[in-house]
């Protein structure tokens, strides 16, 4: 029997998965660690706490199978994090995440020195709070004692790649999360280097997601009791690894995923763009396609706040119970109709991407009153994330992206509650498949490939990924949503100045 193994260095923690060349999960293995916020708005990890929990969960899974039969390991990670090393390839200060929003002033700067318009010719979308060049950009102009010992900037799957094997590569689906990428011929833009004033010399080499970048170092095997010189393979950033692993390798599979952000991503055999640069392009990590991809920066997050800062009966009831807290919320929101009588929460808790493109966003319930219970706010939470996935959605429509079914995963795709809400919102049906690993299953499935156990990666996923279950649109309950929808994307504008002067109240730039 022939093993691979997927590793997702995610924001909430490290996991690692097992599977055999039939896709039969194994073993499986989790850490978790902690996200540290020194400032509004600001959201940063230390990379050790990467390094321990990636090297833990490694040796959980070598006790739990047979190591020697490992072929291949496949990496994946949360996008856009920038590890910044010196000289000596030791981290310089904490890692600046995907969800950190200081930047604005260098996306601004970006945005000034390139064109809005440029942006999206050199590197196929526009300059965001989260990508990786702004935070290169912003220690430059912040913290330039650190800047000036910079030789290397990773992403964080590609510091764990780093840890496993001395070597310094990434893959061209989580590189198009840097704003230093060009999309459209897969390689780094000498051109957005240039202006911008870096070094090319700090980013690492660009591979296809199943090529084979380096293999397992006698240290790390020491530390995993992995054996030396398995091949590490190149993977993909979370979203197209997640895609593979939800098998979004052909055009009309769209996939929704409710993690802690929430992720509409759709498959493309050519390069296609917004102009107005409200979704990204980015390359797949299928060789040779890319893929089209809205993100919200708080999906499962919203409801997860929700439970830790208004719900703590409900905890106490579940940890009296061994039920899940999100069932009695569930539950609680079930018993409210579509529409949530009049009560419509915007779900930009930390800023927005997709489709605003705003740090300054907020959160808010708009349409409280006195009718209005926490049931009221639980169903509007699960339904404002649901219509934010929808901006997504009918972006790509609009370009001309089909739309025949979602696949949906994440913590949210447990709630059938949740799942009819996002086929009404979405007009599409909501389907499951055999599997719901995450991330790290399709980095498993990419190692499977380099490790030549399937031809390719559609062959890969054809072989393994299945549907088990579809929630078909309602369309009685689509139609009472609509309406509030309509709603949902006036209020946005209504109150982004709004937005824009209390973070100048809260001394955000």
């Amino acid at each position: 029997m022939s093993i691979v193994i997927g590793l997702d260095v995610g924001t909430s923690g490290t996991k690692a998965v097992a599977i055999d060349e039939g896709g039969r999960l194994l073993a499986s293995a989790l850490v978790e660690y902690p996200l540290h916020c020194p400032h509004p708005s600001w959201a940063e990890q230390n990379p050790a706490d990467w390094e321990q929990a990636a090297l833990e969960v490694l040796s959980r899974l070598a006790q739990s199978i047979d190591a020697r039969a490992v072929k291949a390991i496949g990496l994946t990670g949360q996008m856009h994090g920038s590890v910044f090393l010196d000289a000596d390839n030791k981290v310089i200060r904490p890692a600046l995440l995907w969800c950190d929003q200081r930047t604005a002033p260098q996306c601004e700067a970006i945005n000034a020195k390139v064109g809005e318009q440029k942006l999206i010719e050199l590197v196929s979308n526009p300059a965001l709070t989260g990508f990786t060049a702004p935070k290169i950009l912003w220690l430059r102009d912040n913290e330039p004692q650190h800047y000036e010992r910079l030789r290397k900037v990773l992403l964080p799957k590609d510091y764990i790649r780093y840890v496993l094997t001395g070597e310094f590569a990434t893959d061209v689906a989580d590189a198009s999360g840097t704003l230093l990428f060009d999309v459209k011929n897969r390689c780094w833009s000498q051109s957005m280097i240039t202006l911008l004033g870096l070094d090319p010399a700090i980013l690492p080499r660009a591979y296809e997601g199943p090529e084979v970048t380096g293999t397992l170092s006698a240290q790390a095997a020491a530390r995993t009791q992995l054996p030396a010189g398995i091949p590490v393979v190149a993977g993909g950033g979370d979203q197209a690894a997640g895609g593979i692993g939800c098998g979004v390798v052909r055009a009309g599979v769209v996939s929704a995923s409710l993690g802690t952000s929430g992720v509409v991503f759709a498959f493309s055999d050519t390069v296609q763009t917004d102009p107005e640069g409200r979704v990204h392009t980015f390359c797949h990590a299928v060789p040779g396609k890319w893929h089209v991809m809205g993100v919200m920066l708080a999906a499962g997050g919203a409801l997860r706040w929700f439970r830790d800062e208004l719900c703590g009966e409900e905890m106490e009831r579940a940890a009296g119970s061994g039920r899940d807290p999100y069932e009695y919320i569930t539950e609680s929101a079930a018993s409210i109709p579509p529409g949530s009588e009049g009560l419509v929460f915007l779900p930009y808790l930390t800023g927005e991407r997709t489709p605003h493109k705003d740090p300054h966003a907020k959160g808010a319930f708009i349409g409280l009153s006195l009718k209005h219970t926490k049931a009221h706010m639980a169903r509007a939470v699960l339904e404002g994330v649901s219509f934010g996935m929808r901006d997504g959605v009918e972006i790509m429509r609009g370009m001309g992206v089909a739309v025949s079914q979602v696949r949906i995963s994440g913590g949210g795709a447990r709630s059938s509650l949740w799942k009819q809400i996002m086929a009404d919102a979405c007009g599409a049906p909501m389907v499951t498949i055999n599997v719901d690993e995450g991330p790290a299953y399709g980095a498993a499935i990419l190692s499977s490939v380099a490790a030549g156990l399937y031809d390719s990666v559609e062959q890969a996923c054809d072989s393994i990924i299945d549907e088990t279950a579809r929630t078909p649109v309602d369309k009685e309950s689509a139609a009472k949503l609509d309406p509030w929808y309509g709603e949902f994307k006036a209020l946005y504008p209504a109150l982004a100045p709004r937005f824009r002067s209390m973070s100048a109240l809260l001394g955000a730039p």
